[in-house]
């Protein structure tokens, strides 16, 4: 009888610590865009890496860490919401202007960015998908250095190697903005 009452307590307890998880699941556990809590260095989304069990700037990420700009440079793809209110924040960097996503216009990732050296240029871009290309002017950068604040509409800071689009540019190349990324090929036009 008395080995039955421990076992029965130990699934109990063993139960309410399944549930316990399940129900509510540790903060730590959570993966985070903008200085939430993480575990891992690959937790945090951006250029955020771990420390000290929140997501932070990584202080080795900036201009030096984008791949060099070659006759095809590889790329990911994402989608902007230039316009006022949108996605990315606040005004086009090369303009101090709100831009219309039917324009065909990107941001680049600060590393190619430049200093804003290539506002104002246009590049070819071509989906690794369909093959087809555009010409898009580069109006921004995609800040791979700051992020999780209002100038940047609360979004983290972008990968050393992006590409971001607007609308008209993702319909240009055929490609569907609900992916979220696309693996492309950029060069100066």
């Amino acid at each position: 009888m008395r080995l039955c009452m421990k076992y029965f307590v130990a699934l109990l307890l063993a139960l309410a610590l399944v549930i316990s998880i399940t129900l509510f699941p540790s903060l730590s556990d959570a993966i985070s865009s903008c200085s939430g809590p993480c575990r891992t260095l690959d937790d945090c989304t951006g250029q955020l890496i771990c420390i000290n069990g929140k997501c932070h700037d990584d202080p080795d990420v900036g201009t030096h860490s984008s791949p060099p700009v070659i006759s095809s440079t590889r790329a990911t793809l994402t989608n902007n919401d230039f316009s006022d209110g949108g996605d990315g924040g606040g005004p086009s960097k090369c303009d101090e202007r709100h831009h219309k996503n039917s324009e065909l216009i990107v941001a680049l990732s600060t590393g190619w960015y430049a200093d804003g050296s290539r506002c104002g240029n246009r590049i070819k871009i071509t989906s690794m998908k369909t093959r087809r290309s555009v010409i898009a002017k580069v109006v921004d950068e995609c800040d791979s250095r700051n992020g999780c604040d209002g100038e940047h509409a609360d979004q983290p800071p972008c990968r050393n190697n992006i590409v971001d689009g607007s609308n008209a540019v993702w319909h240009a190349m055929g490609l569907d903005i609900e992916v979220g990324e696309e693996d492309v090929t950029w060069s100066m036009a």
